[in-house]
């Protein structure tokens, strides 16, 4: 049985796991091998590895972990962080992820999504959309790990990466990150609704119910998700899971597609 992808982000900081609440005090979680063989027992579909200081710290992710990310998992897994060229690109392809993952390098250079996907594909290419809230109840994309404020609007910049070539889009609410209180549905339909590629939902979930609404309220292709999956208990303790294929069959399986109420 075909089931909406879940996918869990993991956020890297040097050779560690880390998890923040709105993208601040991170925590570290644990080490990236373990936490790939534990999702490699759970029969997980894909994952996401997006480092956290690359951007900041002018690298990309260390393509030595990738290559060992790469020997340890069973499924695809997407890598951001960073990568601001085609040959970054190349790079991190060729140490084995499936995907990469641009974010602010697409901002400031548009043209970046059409040269990568002529060269590798656009079901390679996947790119990162951070979206804060306005004071005026709009919305606004952010770069480099959310310090960055951008006056510009995630639909119609959505609507434009669609144009040259991105594949996906993973769409990031900055606001409910890490808070575990459920995505912003209204931000994930809008995005949705305006493009023809899949939306991977992220920010917000703290149960497979937030992964259902997002998913049949918000459109989403996709969800993913990082505190969901890393902490355990109203105090937020360390137990990397996955949940039983079982509730994933029984909760998303046939999902209504319904209306999102923007007022």
């Amino acid at each position: 049985m075909m089931l909406p992808r879940v996918i869990p982000c993991l956020l890297l900081k040097g050779d560690g796991l880390v998890k923040g609440v709105r993208f601040k005090d991170h925590k570290y979680v644990g080490d990236p091998i373990n936490a790939v063989r534990i999702f490699n027992e759970k029969e997980v579909d894909e994952l996401l590895f997006l480092d956290v200081t690359a951007s900041s710290e002018g690298r990309i992710p260390p393509i030595p972990l990738i290559e060992k990310l790469a020997d340890e998992c069973f499924m695809p897994f997407g890598v951001g962080g960073g990568i601001k060229t085609v040959e970054q690109c190349r790079e991190v392809l060729y140490a084995g992820a499936e995907k990469v993952c641009i974010t602010t390098a697409a901002l400031d250079d548009p043209a970046l999504i059409e040269r990568a996907a002529g060269m590798f594909g656009s079901q390679s290419v996947l790119v990162g959309l951070e979206v804060r809230k306005s004071l005026f109840g709009g919305y606004r994309l952010s770069g480099n790990s959310g310090k960055r404020v951008v006056k510009r609007d995630p639909v119609e910049f959505a609507k434009e990466m669609e144009s040259r070539g991105a594949g996906e889009l993973l769409v990031t609410s900055v606001d409910c990150d890490g808070t575990m209180r459920g995505y912003d549905l209204r931000l994930v339909e809008e995005i949705s609704s305006a493009v023809s590629i899949p939306v991977i939902a992220c920010g917000g979930a703290g149960a497979v119910d937030d992964i259902q609404r997002v998913l049949s309220q918000g459109g989403a292709s996709a969800a993913s998700a990082g505190s969901l999956f890393v902490f355990h208990g109203p105090k937020r303790a360390v137990l990397i899971t996955f949940p039983e294929r079982q509730i994933l069959e029984e909760r998303l399986t046939n999902l209504p597609r319904a209306e999102i109420n923007h007022e």
